[in-house]
Order: C-alpha cells, then sequence, then structure tokens
C-alpha cells in the first residue's frame, strides 16, 4: 500500500485572513471559540497537518487548473499549453505569452499560498499555549511550520515579487504592509537558517511520514532560493547544506530512471520531497476539490482521444511537449523515453489538439489503474505524486555552487559525472554550462527550467517567438513578475496598505 500523509485537518478550516473565530468550524451548524483551543499536542498537530493541506491545491481547487510545474513550464522553451485553443484556459496561454494580465492569470495561487501561510502562523502562534510538548517536538513542529510558510512565500516571490508579508495572522480589515521582492527574500532566507540550525528537523522521513518536511527538503529550497537570488554571499552556506545530505547517505540515484515516475517508484532512495496524491478512497471530486486524494493534472495533461496504448488513459491534452526538447537529447540519454512518449513508440492513436506536436509528458501521464478504487471522481484522484525535489538536484546544486566559487569537500566534476552515468552518457568538463545544460536534460517538466533561464540572464535570448507562431513575444524583465491579481488590488483600495501594481 502506498504510504502517504493524508493531508487533512479534523478541523476543516477556512480561507479568511486571520487565526481567529471565523476562520475555523466544525460544522456548518456549529462554532468553537479557537481561544485557547490549541494547548495539547494532539491539537496543535491537527494545525500542523491543515499547514500542508494547500499543498494539494495546486492542481484544481478553486476553478483554476495551475499545477506549479506546469505553470512554470509553460512560459519556458520546453513544452505548449494545448488543450482546444488560446481561451481554453486562457491564463495558461497567456502567460505562455507573456501577456498576463491581473484579471487573467492564476490568481487562485495567490489564494493557495496565502492559505498556507495563515496556517503555518496558527502553528506559529499557538505553540506557547501548548503545555504536553517536549522540546524536541515543539522545535520539530515549529520549523515545519515555518519552512511550509516559507514554501509558500517562495512561490509568491518567484511568481509575483513584491507582495505583502505578515508573520502573525491578519485581523481586520485584513491588509498589511507590500513588501519588495529582494526584501521578502531576506525573510525567506533568514526563517529557512533558523529552521535547519535550530529545528530538529529529520535528514529524512519515516516511511509513515513520507510527505512530510525534512532537513533535506529545507535545505534544497534554501539552495533554490539563494540560486535564484544569485546571492553570492549565502553560496557557502547553501552548498555545505548539500554536502550534509550527501554525506548523510540518506539518499542515493535510483538506478532507472524511468522507474522515478512509477508509483512503485515514489519516495524510493532519490525522493527528498514530493506533494503526496492517492487513488485509494481517493476523496476528489468536482464539488469537493480541496478533499484528499489523487490528483487531476494527469488527466489533464492525458493525450485526447488516446487508444492502443498499453500504458496510459486519455486525457484533455494539455501541455504537450515541444520537439525541439525531444530532439536535445542525446539517442543514447535514458532521460530521453522516460521524459517523452511518443504514440506511435507502441502503434497508438489519439485525436491532436492544439499545438499538437506529437510528443507528450510521459513522467506525469494517467497512467491505466493509476485512479482505481477511488472514492469519488476518477478523472480527478490519480496517484502520480508530484516531485518537487530529487536528489540528483542536490548532486547539480553542489556543483553549480562549487563552480560559482563555493567552497567545500566535494568535486564539481564527480558530482556531474554521477548524474550523466545514471542516464548512460560519457563524461563532460564541469562547467557552469555543462553543468546547467545537465539541469535541462534532468527536469523536464519539473518546473525548473523556466526559473533557471531567468537567474542565470538568459530568459531573453532564449524565450522568444517561436517559428510555429504560437509564442509572439519575448520575455523582457519587466515580465519577470505577473501583475498582482486585480481583486487584491481592489481590495486593498483606500486602506492603509494599497498594493502597488507590478510593471507588467
Amino acid at each position: 500500500m502506498k504510504k502517504r500523509l493524508i493531508i487533512i485537518c479534523l478541523l476543516p478550516i477556512l480561507l479568511l485572513a486571520s487565526c481567529g473565530e471565523d476562520w475555523l468550524t466544525v460544522k456548518p451548524s456549529s462554532s468553537v471559540n479557537i481561544d485557547g483551543y490549541y494547548n495539547t499536542k494532539a491539537r496543535i498537530y491537527e494545525a500542523l497537518v491543515a499547514t500542508y493541506d494547500p499543498l494539494h491545491w495546486f492542481d484544481y481547487a478553486f476553478g483554476q487548473y495551475c499545477n506549479i510545474q506546469m505553470v512554470s513550464d509553460v512560459m519556458s522553451d520546453d513544452v505548449y499549453v494545448g488543450g482546444s485553443d488560446e481561451t481554453d484556459c486562457s491564463y495558461l496561454h497567456r502567460m505562455s505569452n507573456f501577456k498576463a494580465l491581473p484579471t487573467n492569470e492564476v490568481s487562485d495561487l495567490w489564494t493557495d499560498f496565502y492559505s498556507g501561510i495563515n496556517r503555518a502562523n496558527c502553528v506559529l502562534e499557538k505553540m506557547d499555549g501548548v503545555k504536553d510538548i517536549d522540546d524536541e517536538t515543539k522545535a520539530e513542529y515549529l520549523a515545519e511550520a515555518k519552512v511550509l510558510r516559507c514554501f509558500y512565500y517562495t512561490w509568491l516571490w518567484k511568481l509575483w515579487g513584491n507582495v505583502p508579508y505578515y508573520e502573525k495572522n491578519l485581523t481586520t480589515p485584513y491588509v498589511t504592509e507590500q513588501i519588495k521582492a529582494d526584501d521578502l527574500y531576506e525573510h525567506i532566507v533568514t526563517d529557512l537558517e533558523d529552521a535547519l540550525t535550530n529545528g530538529k528537523l529529520p535528514m529524512k522521513q519515516t516511511e509513515a511520514n513520507y510527505g512530510r518536511v525534512t532537513y533535506a527538503m529545507a535545505a534544497m529550497l534554501y539552495a533554490e532560493d539563494v540560486l535564484y537570488q544569485n546571492d553570492g554571499s549565502r553560496y557557502n552556506k547553501a552548498e555545505g547544506y548539500m554536502e550534509d545530505i550527501i554525506k548523510s547517505k540518506k539518499y542515493s540515484l535510483a538506478t532507472n530512471y524511468a522507474d522515478l515516475w512509477e508509483s512503485e517508484g515514489e519516495w524510493g532512495t532519490e525522493t527528498i520531497w514530493d506533494i503526496n496524491y492517492f487513488n485509494v478512497n481517493g476523496g476528489k471530486d468536482w464539488g469537493s476539490p480541496m478533499a484528499a486524494g489523487g490528483s487531476v493534472y494527469p488527466k489533464f495533461i492525458g493525450i485526447n482521444g488516446l487508444t492502443g496504448s498499453s500504458l496510459y488513459e486519455a486525457g484533455w491534452g494539455f501541455e504537450p511537449v515541444r520537439q525541439e526538447t525531444y530532439d536535445m537529447f542525446d539517442a543514447n540519454d535514458a532521460r530521453r523515453d522516460a521524459t517523452c512518449y511518443l504514440p506511435s513508440s507502441e502503434g497508438a492513436t489519439y485525436t491532436p489538439r492544439y499545438e499538437d506536436t506529437g510528443v507528450f509528458l510521459r513522467k506525469y501521464l494517467p497512467r491505466i489503474g493509476g485512479n482505481a478504487n477511488c472514492a469519488a471522481s476518477a478523472d480527478m484522484n490519480y496517484n502520480n505524486n508530484v516531485r518537487i525535489y530529487r536528489y540528483s538536484e542536490t548532486l547539480l546544486n553542489a556543483a553549480e555552487l562549487l563552480l560559482r566559487g563555493a567552497t567545500g569537500s566535494g568535486s564539481a566534476q564527480s558530482y556531474l559525472d554521477e548524474v550523466r552515468n545514471r542516464a548512460g552518457l560519457p563524461s563532460v568538463s564541469a562547467t557552469l554550462d555543462n553543468v546547467l545544460n545537465e539541469r535541462h536534460l534532468e527536469f523536464v517538466g519539473e518546473g525548473k527550467r523556466y526559473w533557471d533561464l531567468i537567474r542565470t540572464g538568459n530568459a531573453g535570448s532564449v524565450l522568444i517567438p517561436d517559428s510555429e507562431g504560437y509564442r509572439s513575444n519575448t520575455w523582457t524583465e519587466n515580465k519577470k513578475y505577473l501583475p498582482l491579481p486585480q481583486a487584491e488590488i481592489d481590495a486593498a483600495a483606500g486602506s492603509e496598505y494599497p498594493l502597488t501594481q507590478n510593471d507588467y
């Protein structure tokens, strides 16, 4: 049986901005005053588990399909949006062409992230009232909440940059100061440093707790943020965290790259952190999309009208892989056919949709039986975990940080060779360009490429109009951040803290 941390709170939590009486209900017909409620270890654990809950909403919750990896990748040069035409999930098409509008973008993610932040803050605010918790568990719970808050803020930082920031939940009128992206970065990395130093986080969780934050996960988030910020003052610390993971011997590369994407390969030696989804008794439905269970993302990117496949079910035809992405792989690279699926390879047929290339993202396609024994909608309960951090990225982070000037005991060459050897490729010199190219090959469809292009200064030369005419605009610096959602601008208008719109 697939092990998972079931992300569901015994006390359902509503999407308001305060940890107050209106924020938490037991049943619609009754209410509970939470002043003093979080006074036991069991109850604060309820709040902690609830902090994980918004992770499940990324694929679909409030009406938008916004898997965080897909949202990132449609702005890159690896995939198209697909669907029926440009009006089908128009927010994704507009973002792909760098034409996002305050009224037409992935605004649901804004709600998801701040919901997670609110819940994390509740754990941090209420912990002092818990009397039956030992110091080590208390430190671990606080660190988990803090790291999750950093994860949610990281995505706000990358997508919108200049956003409202708070560490204590808001009271009416639920507004607070909007801070600059660089200041938000400082808050995030200093919180992560505290969690890594003082948090009592395990390097790896036990099987029963897979999905919870670990030292390794927090370290990977830290390295991601430091590299994205190009913060040379913290390269040494980030590299040290990567060495901690490597030297722990708790993680290693999976022998077969293709196995990583099957149910049997989930939470193997390479997995540092996944967002867990499960099919058995999965309760997600169109009327209850935030219920615990599976994911709709595989169906979303599944192949329209697919017949004759012994491996995959049909889907809705979004996120086709560009032909150029398939062609960039060496024919001997084991990652090519583990990443890309060509229906013709097994004699299958399908009905092309908009932006069709004939190449599809094998990593997350809906496996036959992947939604078996669900309790609700079959479309919404596939068991494909979303892979956020893998050990191969630890190795490539360490190699890149060393090449960027960090000091450490490891070898950039050996780390790069380890990743390439698993792919069946010969050694190449450990240069910065080669490490970044390896990241491109290793993480297609995992939401890394777009951010790598921005942080390395290559977005403007790579993200340009394509030969098919699907992308007509070129990425420019003012496209680094999406426009703030118009609903948020309107809600803060006339308050003490009106929001300043990003240049878009």
